[in-house]
């Protein structure tokens, strides 16, 4: 390791706001543990803005969804990435930890280990290399030193596919108290629920614009056939702030009307009081999954993605509670499937005592003891990030 005089020059790259929660979690521990200064170059967005990294560009330009969404953007993705690289090669960071978004993330890392191959570059959440395209795998090899895996099945899944070593840090969800908080609550009223008549729904038709575009009217249309079946239900749909008037607007024309919360505390707030929630899949269903939240998840990729990604899956589950558990655990609905017939009827079965409700709360229990870790993630990857200072 380097003198504890002189400061860790950390470079760091995130693409969205999980990789920014991530990316902070990480500086924090580092900080803790390293004897000296941590400073920051790079990209991020407001939680690393508040331990000192003065991004290049705002982050939201490069939170991309959908491949008709990039190729849009591309000449401006195209400039950011070399805008990126160049200053992270200037900096001559003693590290390099790029974040997700591997569309973005991986190549602002090609062009910097073309440039100078002495700064060590981690990955921190590895790409979904196990579900399609496992050729980017060993590709990898040639700019990534080592990948902090989020998920259990990952170090094995690199291993077997030639990519870099891994090291399984665990999931910054399972340690998260709000949510553990939310579990506890939802385990305690368990033994409530068949004695009372009045359900909680959470809606979650998704956090980026494309996927609430594309799935709010089915969801609102599903929300109103529970309530013609004679369902008595709260609905509740929480949404983050740069997307809630997208979210009023299109919900504007249910004909039951959600009650719209606004930020992560009054979302956790939802959580703990739901008793089932339809959502778009995403990593909110594995939030779901650890809040002992039953689930009905739904996804309509955009066309583009349809026709060049869809032939080129090799998972057979795109939930991932179902991956992790190598079981089915959360019933999934995409593209033309995604109606308010089979999405009602699946979320009865879940809002009341039954053998499907029981079912994937013994699957959620299965996956939280699967993604356990000895200690917290954060200090596990920050351990691997100090091993490879150059």
């Amino acid at each position: 390791m380097m003198a504890a005089t002189r400061p860790l020059r950390l470079a760091i790259v995130t693409g969205e706001e999980s990789g920014d929660l991530l990316g902070a979690d990480l500086v924090q521990t580092l900080r803790r543990k390293y004897p000296g200064e941590v400073t920051l170059t790079g990209l991020g967005g407001e939680h690393l803005a508040v331990l000192g990294l003065k991004s290049l560009f705002d982050q939201h330009e490069i939170a991309l969804m959908g491949i008709s969404a990039i190729v849009t953007k591309l000449p401006q993705l195209i400039r950011r990435i070399a805008q990126l690289a160049s200053a992270i090669i200037e900096a001559k960071p003693d590290c390099l930890v790029i974040i997700d978004s591997p569309d973005f993330t991986h190549r602002v890392a090609r062009k910097v280990r073309a440039a100078d191959p002495s700064i060590p570059i981690i990955n921190y959440i590895s790409p979904s290399v196990w579900a399609w395209r496992p050729e980017r795998a060993k590709a990898m090899r040639g700019y990534i030193d080592h990948v902090l895996a989020i998920l259990p099945f990952e170090v094995q899944a690199l291993k077997d596919l030639d990519g870099p070593s891994a090291t399984y840090v665990g999931h910054r969800l399972v340690t998260y108290a709000p949510l553990m908080a939310a579990a506890a609550q939802n385990l305690a009223r368990e033994t409530e629920l068949a004695n009372t008549s009045e359900r909680s729904l959470v809606v979650l038709p998704g956090s980026r614009r494309s996927e609430i575009t594309s799935l709010a009217k089915a969801f609102g249309e599903t929300v109103e056939l529970l309530i013609d079946r004679g369902n008595r239900l709260r609905i509740t749909l929480p949404t983050l702030p740069k997307v809630e008037n997208l979210v009023r607007e299109l919900t504007a024309g249910w004909k039951v009307k959600p009650n719209i919360v606004v930020g992560e505390a009054e979302r956790l707030k939802a959580f703990a009081a739901a008793d089932a929630a339809l959502a778009a899949s995403g990593t909110v269903s594995l939030e779901l999954a650890l809040a002992r939240i039953p689930t009905v998840l739904s996804y309509r990729p955009d066309w583009l993605a349809r026709l060049i990604i869809a032939p080129r899956i090799k998972i057979w589950s795109a939930a991932l509670p179902n991956i992790i558990a190598d079981e089915p655990v959360v019933p999934e609905y995409f593209n033309q499937f995604v109606r308010p017939g089979p999405l009602a009827r699946q979320i009865e079965q879940l809002l009341r005592p039954s053998i499907y409700r029981t079912a994937q709360l013994q699957g959620f229990d299965k996956i939280a003891n699967l993604m356990q870790t000895e200690r917290p993630s954060g200090e596990i990857a920050a351990d691997v990030v100090l091993a490879h200072l150059r």
